[in-house]
């Protein structure tokens, strides 16, 4: 059998195959209003066709864990009950259709206040239903971005607070499965790099105290979130830069770190956190990331990076590099991505009935 269309079993939930939709911002919901984060017919059309499609587990894209929290005045959030009810439309589809449901809790911190990517991405201000940033240090990410406000320990304990609220509000929007965002250069890789973590208090230094701030939100949503159910963390393994960031090294050592406060498996993507930096895009070129945790640590890991074709990620899973891929962008240009790998390796996928036709 295709080791790609081998079902995965964490902790109670079962996901049918090892191909899965990453988070990947649709900035399509909407700004202001009682609706405001919450999803709407897009997301509904865009989720339920790669569920249709034969994919494993979609992981609902970053989500804010409070309005500030956000990428984007366009961005999904979980802070009030209305998305909760948004959400459970697409959890109740996705189930029927034999996809997991998962969701990505997300702090956007320095680089929040963002106008969408097709209209340049660029920081927009009250003006344009923006805010100010907040971040581990008073560092903006890039020249023309704003200088954020920095986090005081009341602060970074609020927003503690703000995940666990929200992962709370995602079982009861009907996910399977949650993940904490710790990549991209969002508030909690900001906390972890010393490139963006100049702090000389508990959250600042050391790798301990960089770290900190990551495992209390792990500790606040596992506390809440059940036993029975997954719990993800994504990390970009590496800033890519030469020196004073975030480095793989540093990866392996946080994963045992994760696996001991109950993360179940590792979303090993990297980047996002330093601008202008040089990283050697190419085919699987950040799979080797996920491989070294997984060889040189007990928890399980999921790969990313440039993953299009069936039998390259048919190799990545067989090989024992990755139990699972991520396809972004692929998904996005085929959302039957799955059903057609399943056909070409000699997987099994679910097809939906009115489809049967087309086996």
């Amino acid at each position: 059998m295709s080791a790609l269309f081998e079902p995965y079993a964490l902790r109670e939930v079962t996901i049918p195959n090892r191909v899965w939709m990453p988070p990947m911002c649709q900035y399509s919901a909407a700004p202001e209003g009682p609706d405001t984060g919450a999803p709407n017919d897009w997301h509904f059309a865009h989720y339920g066709a790669r569920a249709t499609g034969g994919t494993g587990l979609i992981v609902v894209e970053a989500t804010g864990v409070s309005p500030e929290g956000r990428i984007s005045p366009w961005d999904l959030g979980i802070w009030n009950d209305t998305q909760v009810e948004a959400f459970r439309r697409i959890t109740r589809f996705l189930v029927s259709q034999g996809t997991v449901p998962a969701i990505q809790l997300a702090h956007a911190g320095r680089k929040a206040s963002t106008d969408r990517p097709w209209k340049g991405g660029a920081p927009v201000g009250p003006d344009s239903y923006g805010w100010q940033p907040v971040a581990p240090s008073a560092i903006p990410f890039a020249d023309g971005h704003p200088v954020p406000t920095e986090l005081t320990v009341d602060g970074i304990q609020e927003v503690v607070g703000q995940f666990a609220d929200a992962a709370r509000r995602a079982l009861a929007a009907g996910f399977e499965i949650a993940e904490i965002h710790g990549a991209h250069g969002y508030l909690i890789n900001e906390f972890l790099s010393p490139h963006s973590n100049h702090r000389t208090d508990e959250y600042g230094g050391s790798y301990e105290n960089r770290t900190r701030f990551a495992l209390q939100v792990v500790d606040a949503v596992r506390a809440v979130w059940p036993q029975d159910k997954p719990l993800f963390f994504r990390i970009s393994a590496t800033d890519w830069l030469e020196k004073d960031g975030w480095t793989a090294d540093d990866t392996v050592r946080f994963a045992a770190d994760l696996k001991a406060h109950g993360i179940d498996l590792l979303d090993v993507s990297t980047g996002g956190n330093a601008s202008g930096v040089h990283i050697p895009v190419g085919p699987g070129y950040q799979v080797q990331f996920a491989a070294r945790v997984k060889a040189e640590t007990s928890l399980p890991v999921a790969a990313v990076g440039l993953i299009t074709e069936a039998e390259q990620a048919e190799k990545i899973v067989a090989n024992d590099e990755s139990d699972a891929v991520l396809l972004g962008r692929e998904l996005l240009r085929n959302p039957s991505w799955a059903r057609h790998a399943a056909r070409e390796l000699g997987g099994d996928v679910h097809v939906p009935d009115q489809y049967h036709r087309s086996v």
